[in-house]
């Protein structure tokens, strides 16, 4: 089985806290998890409940993806090392939203859902064994990975930035490889890249699914990754990220989806919007 590779469109809640402002607007749904309903419920009209582990789900992507499969009733677990808030302390600034503490999000979702979610604080990208046993333990069907500093401005603020952006997120990403493999539990990887792989105005033309067919010099016939041209050390790593997801499946068989979507912003989502 070969990675899958989708490009589509996510539409995301510019709300990073459960508790958000009062803006008048449509609430939103992040479309990426039609991948996910496919996977879990062998369709979109399945009944199967399923245990998915959400790494990064603190974050503004990720907690409104973990309401909303928990609101379809599967088995959530978030996975989070709470990174995105020390950012924000080290750099002197304030979320555009407030946000709650996780124990706080975890409590509300709680009692406006009668849903319950487990959180575990944990580095995917330092806490290997403790990832390896977490795996072991949950055995979850599916393991989505947003766990990677997020931001292409922070990735080119300064070195320190740069560094820790790789740091992070290739070995985070490195990480769930190994510890799928080696906790032997057969998890679907899904994981949210981004569009900017390919550079933005510069692909030259549609960008296909997947893999391209192309013909290499001496009329030989190939099927690649389409090439990449990041703009930043952010997207640098999503597209070393493409490359890892590609060498796990070949070489250990791994089931991955890789999403490269581009964001159409919104302020919450139906299940977000609950809590008021």
């Amino acid at each position: 089985m070969r990675v899958v590779l989708s490009v589509v469109v996510a539409v995301l809640p510019l709300a990073a806290a459960f508790s958000v402002p009062k803006i008048a607007s449509t609430p939103s749904r992040p479309s990426f998890v039609f991948a996910l309903n496919a996977e879990l419920n062998g369709g979109l009209n399945g009944e199967a409940k399923k245990k998915v582990m959400v790494l990064g789900g603190d974050g503004f992507c990720g907690w409104p993806t973990s309401l909303y499969l928990s609101d379809q009733g599967h088995d959530i677990v978030v996975v989070d090392n709470l990174s995105r808030r020390k950012i924000d302390l080290d750099l002197g600034c304030d979320s555009l939203t407030p946000i709650s503490s996780m124990e706080e999000r975890i409590q509300a979702w709680k009692e406006v859902s009668g849903k319950e979610m487990k959180f575990v604080n944990l580095d995917v990208a330092k806490d290997y064994d403790l990832l390896v046993q977490l795996i072991k333990d949950e055995k979850p069907d599916s393991i989505v990975h947003f766990a990677e500093q997020r931001a292409a401005p922070y990735s080119m603020k300064d070195s320190k930035g740069k560094r820790y952006t790789v740091d992070n997120n290739v070995s985070g990403s490195n990480n769930l490889c190994c510890a799928v493999i080696d906790s032997d539990v057969d998890a679907h990887i899904v994981h949210l890249g981004t569009m900017g792989v390919y550079g933005y105005g510069t692909s030259g033309g549609e960008i296909p699914e997947g893999y391209i067919d192309v013909v290499l010099p001496g009329g030989r016939e190939s099927n690649i990754l389409h090439p990449a041209y990041p703009g930043s050390v952010y997207h640098a790593t999503k597209c070393l990220d493409a490359i890892l997801w590609q060498f796990y499946q070949k070489n250990d068989q791994l089931r991955i989806t890789d999403l490269h979507q581009g964001i159409v912003w919104g302020t919450n989502t139906p299940q977000t919007i609950l809590d008021e």
